[in-house]
């Protein structure tokens, strides 16, 4: 409650655990305001468009139903324990991923290599929305114009390439040499034109084997549709198309496509955690609804159970001794939850101080899992069916990533009837299921400037504008012919083994560091040999209060996370980490040439991953500078640490803390003295 005309605010002093949802505990910051608002946008920021394309593949490729063993290990090993770690650390504080770090100064740059995470792939991750949009109207106009056709379902001779379906057809030496072509690199084609932009004519195939080996081959009409239509790459084949080397024009019709994107999300958040908890009872539900219809229509289609039983009952127990496979469950477990992003904190810092945030982490996590699992059956009933139609084996359909979502499934679409209706259906289901993940990405960037500059905080509507508008602005490249390309690059090279070192960092920080230095005695400043973990385990403790379901289990479940935290978590990513050095290194020289033929692009993706590491280490070095190099200070905690209400800061144990900041002049103690720790402080 705060008292008009005075220039301190007045603040209810009893904490009585109660969480009334009609008022904002935090008048300042502000808190979510609905009870399920935190919970399905963190299950919407973690089931994601991976969700849908990439486990699925993954799980087929790996063995099948052998592949959710390695997978649940490294859910209960890496994935639930820093998923909880990130809400706890968010909930606790009230502070975004960069403000967060008050425990110890020394790692604030952990914060800031979030950020730029989060901003790198919220830049291309709205570019894939947009495609989403991009079908999406398409299928709402041919229900007019074509009625029960959409335009991916035939090689048309005006709009298609050469390569489509029946347009590529085999034809014999003899003929091509009649007609006066010539025979390169497998093709017959017209003697003019060699840079395959020029007037090139593709008269047909001679050599598959040799045509292949130089990147031509027959496309289906979907897969022709996406990259000659909508991407526009030009003609595939080894330095014809566009690339990297080669980028070509902005297609108008993305950009705004990409407009539309960047409005729905700013639009979304412009209230903050008020719209954006609201949109997220539509985002975050919707897709369900859309999964659960699309695999009823699915198992009633010809084949599906040969993908059903591909996907799921093709089990290779062998697989299990493959190091691949274990790498692939834990790499999908950890980004499938967006783990160390700073979309987690971030969410969680708009939480109530008593929230309980241990039962959010093991619901979202389990019921993203679980989703994964699902969505697997939805997808291959339909791959099942593509297969029986095209009389081939499962495995000459299933793809991952971009080939599914906007090939594959099109392309099982096109011989459903009504399918204009199931192309809206799942192409609206694709944009609700990158606008939720999409929004955490964005508000992590937000929270983080808000935080830094306080004064902003009134003008959050502005900040997300503004930042919706630059990102808008760095990904008007993406609209271009070779976008597509430098999409694969980010996607490659922006969230890799970087994120794996800032889970390591943050595990070290929380399970080693904290609270080591500023443990009192008599005023003065004692250090202390326990790790930082059980310092941070009293915390939870009194976060979770004594009304919370997980209050009563957490002291008896208490070390499972100390193990994790201290010791299975970071040791694992740091072996995917040295097993992703040695997978780079073994096929590097593929890897150059994977975006464009002069092979120096892979430079430009390593850029994107050391700015991560950049970002961590410029903020580290700013650090030890404000605290004169004086390294007991920054890993001591400042007189900010600690719950934002000083109701919550009488909770804790140790007492130097529990009064929190003074008000002196209408101004908190903390806003004079914010980089003093503790021992300059007492």
């Amino acid at each position: 409650m705060e008292q008009k005309g005075s220039s301190v605010a007045i603040v209810d002093d009893v904490d009585d655990e109660v969480q009334d949802f009609s008022v904002d505990e935090n008048i300042e910051r502000g808190n979510w305001s609905g009870r399920f608002d935190f919970i399905l946008s963190c299950l919407g920021y973690a089931v994601g468009l991976g969700n849908v394309w990439r486990f699925p593949y993954l799980c087929y490729r790996n063995g099948g139903a052998v592949f959710f063993i390695p997978y649940c290990i490294a859910l209960f090993f890496v994935g639930v324990p820093i998923f909880f770690l990130e809400l706890s650390l968010g909930q606790f504080t009230s502070s975004g991923p960069t403000a967060c770090w008050k425990f110890a100064p020394l790692f604030k740059g952990i914060g800031w290599a979030m950020v730029i995470v989060s901003a790198l792939v919220g830049i291309y991750y709205n570019m894939i929305i947009a495609w989403a949009i991009y079908y999406f109207v398409l299928s709402w106009v041919d229900i007019h114009s074509r009625g029960d056709h959409v335009p991916w379902d035939h090689c048309d001779n005006k709009t298609s390439s050469p390569f489509c379906g029946e347009n590529f057809n085999e034809t014999a030496t003899a003929n091509c040499t009649l007609n006066g072509y010539v025979i390169e690199q497998g093709i017959c084609k017209s003697s003019y034109g060699a840079d395959g932009t020029n007037g090139t004519i593709i008269y047909g195939i001679v050599d598959a084997k040799v045509a292949k080996s130089f990147g031509f081959s027959k496309r289906s009409p979907a897969e022709d549709y996406l990259y000659w239509q909508v991407l526009k790459t030009g003609p595939q084949g080894n330095g014809m198309g566009y690339d990297m080397d080669n980028m070509g024009k902005v297609q108008w019709e993305l950009v705004l496509c990409l407009i539309a994107a960047w409005i729905i999300v700013a639009a979304s958040l412009i209230k903050g955690v008020k719209s954006s908890g609201k949109v997220v009872y539509f985002t975050a539900l919707f897709p369900y609804a859309v999964l659960i219809a699309l695999l009823i229509r699915g198992v009633m289609l010809d084949g599906y159970y040969q993908g059903i039983e591909f996907y799921i009952l093709n089990v290779k127990w062998e697989r299990l001794s493959d190091v691949a496979v274990w790498k692939d469950a834990t790499v999908q477990i950890f980004f499938s939850l967006s783990a160390s992003w700073g979309g987690l904190i971030a969410l969680s810092s708009y939480n109530r101080f008593h929230n309980d945030c241990l039962r959010d982490s093991l619901i979202v996590s389990l019921g993203n899992c679980l989703t994964s699992f699902f969505a697997g059956f939805v997808i291959f009933s339909y791959l099942g069916y593509l297969a029986h139609q095209l009389n081939v084996s499962v495995d000459n359909v299933a793809q991952s990533g971009v080939g599914l979502a906007f090939t594959v499934y099109p392309a099982a679409v096109t011989t459903i009837p009504a399918s204009p209706l199931w192309a809206i259906l799942f192409f609206l289901m694709l944009i609700t299921l990158g606008l939720d993940s999409e929004f955490a990405l964005v508000e992590t960037v937000v929270t983080a400037i808000i935080d830094e500059f306080e004064g902003l905080r009134k003008k959050k509507a502005w900040v997300v504008i503004a930042v919706s508008f630059i990102f808008f602005l760095f990904g008007i490249p993406l609209c271009m012919n070779g976008g597509e390309q430098l999409l694969s690059l980010m996607d490659d090279y922006a969230g890799g083994w970087n994120v794996l070192l800032i889970a390591v960092l943050e595990c070290t920080a929380i399970g080693w560091v904290y609270g080591t230095y500023d443990y009192f005695n008599g005023g003065h400043r004692t250090s202390s040999t326990r790790p930082g973990f059980f310092r941070f385990a009293e915390d939870i403790r009194v976060m979770l209060g004594r009304k919370n379901c997980t209050s009563c289990i957490w002291p008896a479940f208490q070390y499972w996370w100390f193990i994790c935290w201290c010791f299975i978590s970071p040791m694992l990513c740091l072996l995917l980490i040295i097993y992703s050095w040695y997978d780079y290194n073994e096929n590097i020289e593929s890897k150059k040439l994977s975006y464009g033929h002069g092979g120096q692009w892979y430079l430009l993706g390593w850029a994107f991953t050391l700015s991560v590491i950049i970002g961590f280490v410029l903020t580290t070095i700013y650090m030890f500078g404000k605290y004169h190099y004086d390294l007991s200070r920054l890993i001591s905690p400042t007189s900010l640490w600690g719950p934002a209400l000083p109701k919550h800061r009488k909770l804790l144990p140790y007492s130097a803390l529990n009064n929190g900041p003074t008000i002196t002049n209408g101004k908190k103690s903390s806003e004079v003295h914010e980089n003093e720790s503790l021992d300059t402080k007492f």
